[in-house]
């Protein structure tokens, strides 16, 4: 070997290994960018965890805060989490799935699934349900209403349509509970088998669903509602219940794991589940927002960004939870975000997450503790004598949630739904009174208040100043209170 080709060959190892090392640096910089950011939001309220692959490698999968503040349990990557509305994702795969196994055609009008539809609905098809534009209102129920199959089924498709079908898109989440339903017609099984043999042992994951996984309970989450409101995993209440509400069945509801949610991303990219033709149709846009500034594809959001790059996301949130996806294909980036204590401050936070790593200069704002726990951690170390100082500080440090008589009105009824510090939610109300003189619904609470202390005539009178406002749900309170 002569001497040129041999420093040739030097270079070349070398400027490999450079580069290599160069791009171990750039991922050490961006986990810490990351995990600095969540880990100074904790000291203000934030609890969840954080996924982030970066040309197939994992930049960061790691939990922050408390799954279960009882047990003392972390957040981690194994955590389960409800994942809100990004169980559509799921349902919009499987009927891409069952189309390519021609069990269905995304032109098939809904007369073909069900009989005696009313006009209206009998042409609407299943590709107008995935890209919500057939028109169906939101919800027609709460998430764990009680409802039989058939009577839900009827009632949805007596009600009044938005807009005729394929005119313009509406986010439905009965739509997508229709879609649920074809599923399983088409099939003679259940939503949740079909998923579980064609979507998500296929993908490996095993801590996915409803009631069909055997969860690891230890990793059960608890949410807490803006930090405050602790509730049990919704599993505990499928369990209790024993069967899925069509309410929520397809539409929301599933829960999952970072890991699994990853393992997803993993068979979506190498096609394990669907064909590339059939993954191109799914993250394709269908139906543009009003605004004209995204576009929903099925089971997903589209958006190009002002450097032409292509985002599609998706996010969930029962209030409690919330759930967010961002993927962009070009670049390779996917990001998972889940937290279990959910408010305005850390909802979208997933974003945040994304412009760190598009920008390499980009510094987000600090996670603010939300105003609900930072009025309730105020009046658990303070008394009523405090109140005006109370709100000083929400004027300085919150002014744009102390627009209107929400805040106050809320935190008072949540300090009686926690039946602690009564005699503050009373003095809240007060304070919401004189700002807000004229508003029934601040007085019925204000009786509610009354009530709470055993101070019924001041109740009573309350009540009939809301009903003379033209607040006529205090009536039954009224006549209930005057009766006792």
């Amino acid at each position: 070997m002569n001497k040129t080709h041999f420093c040739s060959i030097l270079l070349l190892i070398f400027t490999s290994f450079f580069a290599q090392a160069q791009k171990r640096a750039q991922s050490i910089t961006l986990y810490s960018r990351i995990d600095n950011y969540l880990t100074k939001g904790t000291q203000n309220g934030f609890s969840g965890a954080i996924s982030v692959i970066k040309k197939g490698k994992i930049i960061i999968n790691k939990g922050y805060g408390f799954a279960n503040k009882n047990t003392q349990i972390l957040n981690n990557p194994n955590t389960i989490f409800d994942i809100g509305s990004n169980t559509k994702q799921f349902t919009a795969t499987a009927i891409l799935k069952l189309a390519e196994l021609d069990k269905l055609k995304l032109t098939d009008s809904l007369s073909q699934y069900f009989s005696n539809l009313p006009v209206d609905k009998r042409s609407i098809t299943i590709h107008q349900l995935l890209s919500h534009t057939a028109g169906f209102i939101e919800t027609i129920g709460k998430d764990f209403d009680k409802i039989e199959p058939k009577q839900f089924f009827e009632n949805l498709f007596a009600s009044e349509l938005l807009a005729r079908p394929g005119e313009k898109y509406s986010y439905s989440n009965v739509g997508y509970s229709i879609l649920g339903r074809i599923i399983e017609l088409v099939t003679g099984q259940t939503y949740e088998a079909f998923l579980n043999q064609y979507l998500f042992t296929p993908a490996g994951m095993k801590q996915t669903g409803y009631l069909l996984p055997k969860w690891d309970t230890i990793q059960l989450s608890h949410s807490y509602n803006r930090g405050i409101i602790d509730s049990k995993s919704p599993i505990i209440r499928y369990q209790e219940n024993g069967e899925i509400s069509w309410h929520l069945k397809a539409n929301g509801g599933i829960n999952s794991t970072q890991n699994d949610m990853l393992l997803w991303y993993n068979a979506l990219k190498k096609n394990k589940i669907i064909s590339k033709r059939s993954f191109k149709k799914l993250i394709a846009p269908h139906a543009d927002y009003p605004s004209g500034k995204l576009s929903y594809a099925y089971g997903w959001m589209v958006k190009t960004l002002k450097n032409n790059t292509k985002r599609i996301a998706h996010n969930g949130s029962n209030g409690a939870y919330a759930h967010s996806i961002i993927w962009f294909p070009k670049e390779d980036i996917y990001i998972v975000y889940a937290t279990n204590a959910n408010s305005s401050e850390v909802e979208f936070i997933a974003y945040a997450i994304a412009k760190i790593i598009l920008d390499k200069n980009y510094i987000p704002k600090p996670i603010k503790n939300n105003v609900y726990s930072y009025v309730i951690n105020y009046i658990r170390q303070h008394t009523i004598k405090d109140s005006e100082n109370l709100i000083a500080l929400l004027k300085e440090n919150y002014a744009d949630d102390f627009t209107n008589s929400r805040l106050l009105n809320s935190i008072g009824n949540i300090l009686l739904m926690l039946d602690e510090n009564i005699d503050w939610a009373l003095e809240i109300f007060k304070i919401n009174v004189q700002l807000h003189p004229k508003d029934g619904n601040i007085w019925d609470s204000l009786g509610d208040g009354y009530k709470a202390n055993n101070m019924k005539e001041d109740s009573i009178k309350s009540y009939q100043k809301a009903i003379k406002l033209g607040y006529k749900d205090s009536e039954e309170k009224l006549e209930e209170l005057i009766k006792n």
